[in-house]
């Protein structure tokens, strides 16, 4: 509702404006106030065609399309230079304003026939090679630029398309971890739509264009908290489905600390040795929803599914769920005669760049598994036992990653019995993802200062968990994936270096693959 709000007081002064304007433009001030009138008279005033309005219809291309016609507008009063450009484009309802109380603005030509009509005339007379026409013509006439002008125009509009279309269409990611080996594997660049999910609309607005969180070298962040907007998501073209790959912000990315490694959640650095020695000096960052680290996993678990792990086999209402065909877990390979080749390994697909690759700590998937037992008669393979104990919600300590459950997903409109028993599975959806004070007194829950034992869930929420199931930190370490912060469905591979490394070469046979095929 903000953002609907936002938009119709946008549009209401961008009508006053032209209301100011259309005078000047000889044109009755009242028809700034009709919807679809004002655009079209506004199309003829600067030399279009009334109809080329209707571009302004079509979403996304009408941002570009207005963002023309405003900068037209202006250069028919004569406005040529850069800062005119740029605010026209940034905020017109205030140039027009600045350019109708100005008693000496009046208007000159409709900018855009005529320069039309002068590059035309350009054209001619460098096809016909008449050097004195053609200098003439970039002397007199005001819609010539600068060379340097050129450049900057050209720099600020790539880098304006480049960072529309990567807040709204489509973005670019490369996977940095072997979480979802072997589906995804370390070096694959990735595109992924926002548009099948439906779009999520910027919430913050202050930012450096296609920085996502941080600064590189530097390591600042790159925007700034406030001024922000609510969150709002467009209709989407698709439902996520169950097993479906999908990028998503951290949900416990909100209170991070940045390490030499990764960055860390405030409660893992509390948690773990290893978190804190390798996030040593560091500061924390609070950051909002849509600046959290992007992961993408498999979408495993659905709004009001049930969902265990038993003896490593995910159970999803009480049945198997399906495996996808690449899953890995960690093995112990031994051969006292076999030579282990690595290189051969490489090429099954086994990630033989990990650490513990060469003492034998190998994640592989069924086919791979096959493949090594079959080089020789000796070679030993036993599962890694598990022994983690540190998984979501952090309380029960008899699960781990082979073995956890069950854990119930919260669906948008289902209400559930609280009780302190089960209140560390949903504190975190209650109090940070649905926004309420959540306060334990004298053994009772209270939501908002008021006793709760129930709660009914503002919104849906997933389970993420990754292909390589030991080398994941998925849902099992986290809980659920909220609604409002999933990104995007990812589409293709579009480029993959082996282990993230151009040293290491190009994997030439997943370029143009699928990113969402098992």
């Amino acid at each position: 509702m903000s953002i609907l709000i936002f938009l119709i007081i946008s549009y209401l002064l961008l009508c006053l404006s032209l209301y100011w304007l259309f005078p000047k433009l000889g044109i009755e001030a009242v028809k700034a106030w009709i919807p679809g009138v004002n655009f079209a008279e506004w199309c003829a005033a600067i030399g279009h065609k009334k109809t080329h309005a209707l571009w302004l219809l079509f979403p996304i291309v009408n941002i570009f399309i207005l963002a023309g016609m405003s900068v037209d507008l202006v250069r028919s009063f004569g406005k040529m230079k850069f800062w005119h450009s740029a605010v026209s484009v940034i905020y017109p309802p205030a140039i027009f304003a600045m350019i109708a109380k100005d008693p000496t603005c009046q208007f000159i030509e409709p900018a855009y026939l005529k320069e039309k009509e002068y590059l035309n005339e350009l054209h001619l007379a460098q096809k016909s090679k008449d050097s004195g026409k053609f200098d003439r013509l970039q002397r007199q006439s005001p819609y010539h630029k600068s060379a340097a002008r050129e450049w900057v125009e050209s720099i600020v509009f790539a880098v304006f398309a480049a960072a529309f279309l990567r807040m709204f269409i489509l973005e670019a990611y490369v996977i940095p971890t072997p979480s979802m080996e072997g589906s995804l594997k370390v070096g694959d660049f990735l595109l992924v739509s926002k548009v099948h999910y439906g779009i999520r609309t910027p919430m913050t607005i202050v930012m450096i264009p296609l920085l996502h969180n941080t600064i590189p070298v530097i390591g600042s962040e790159s925007y700034f908290k406030k001024p922000s907007l609510p969150y709002y998501r467009l209709p989407k073209l698709t439902e996520i489905k169950r097993n479906d790959p999908f990028v998503f912000n951290w949900p416990v990315g909100d209170s991070v600390y940045l390490g030499k490694t990764r960055s860390w959640a405030a409660f893992q650095k509390s948690n773990s040795p290893y978190a804190d020695e390798d996030t040593n000096g560091a500061e924390l960052r609070v950051r909002p929803l849509d600046k959290k680290d992007h992961y993408i996993k498999r979408c495993v678990g659905m709004p009001g599914d049930s969902i265990q792990v038993i003896n490593r086999q995910l159970y999803i209402n009480g049945q198997p769920g399906e495996n996808p065909r690449h899953m890995q877990y960690l093995y112990i390979v031994k051969s006292t005669t076999t030579n282990i080749n690595l290189k051969k390994l490489g090429e099954w697909g086994v990630n033989i760049y990990d650490t513990n690759a060469k003492s034998g700590l190998l994640y592989l998937d069924q086919e791979q598994l096959g493949k090594i037992k079959a080089m020789g008669p000796d070679i030993e393979i036993m599962p890694y036992p598990t022994q983690d104990n540190s998984v979501f919600p952090n309380d029960r300590k008899d699960w781990n990653f082979d073995n956890y459950g069950p854990v119930w997903i919260p669906k948008k409109g289902a209400t559930v019995n609280l009780s302190l028993e089960n209140l560390s599975l949903f504190d975190r959806v209650i109090s940070v993802y649905e926004h309420n004070i959540l306060e334990v007194k004298n053994n009772q829950i209270y939501i908002n200062g008021t006793q709760a034992q129930t709660y009914t869930f503002k919104q849906n929420y997933y389970w993420a968990m990754g292909d390589n199931r030991h080398n994941s930190e998925d849902s099992r370490a986290w809980g659920f994936v909220p609604e409002d912060h999933i990104v995007g469905k990812p589409l293709l591979i579009w480029f993959s270096l082996k282990n993230a490394s151009l040293k290491e070469g190009i994997n030439w046979k997943r370029i143009f693959r699928s990113a969402s095929a098992q």
